[in-house]
């Protein structure tokens, strides 16, 4: 995946989030998108600029990617 179609992946998982899960779907983009993220060459905060958000938001876009070593997506 490009830079741009990880960026729109992110924006749409935030957009789409409840009011209180936010946080939880960054951190659900980098477990899911964490290879895909690598093999593009971009940082957090690259994506973040990308999509229009907060570069605060790179450690926890950090934490999904650490996390994806240890943990799979459930389809729910």
């Amino acid at each position: 995946m490009t830079l741009m179609e990880l960026a729109g992946a992110l924006k749409q998982m935030y957009d789409t989030a409840p009011a209180k899960r936010k946080a939880t779907a960054i951190h659900l983009f980098g477990i899911k998108y964490a290879d895909e993220i690598r093999e593009a060459h971009c940082t957090p905060g690259d994506l973040l600029r990308a999509a229009g958000m907060k570069t605060s938001y790179a450690v926890e876009i950090n934490k999904g990617m650490n996390l994806a070593e240890y943990v799979t997506v459930k389809n729910v």
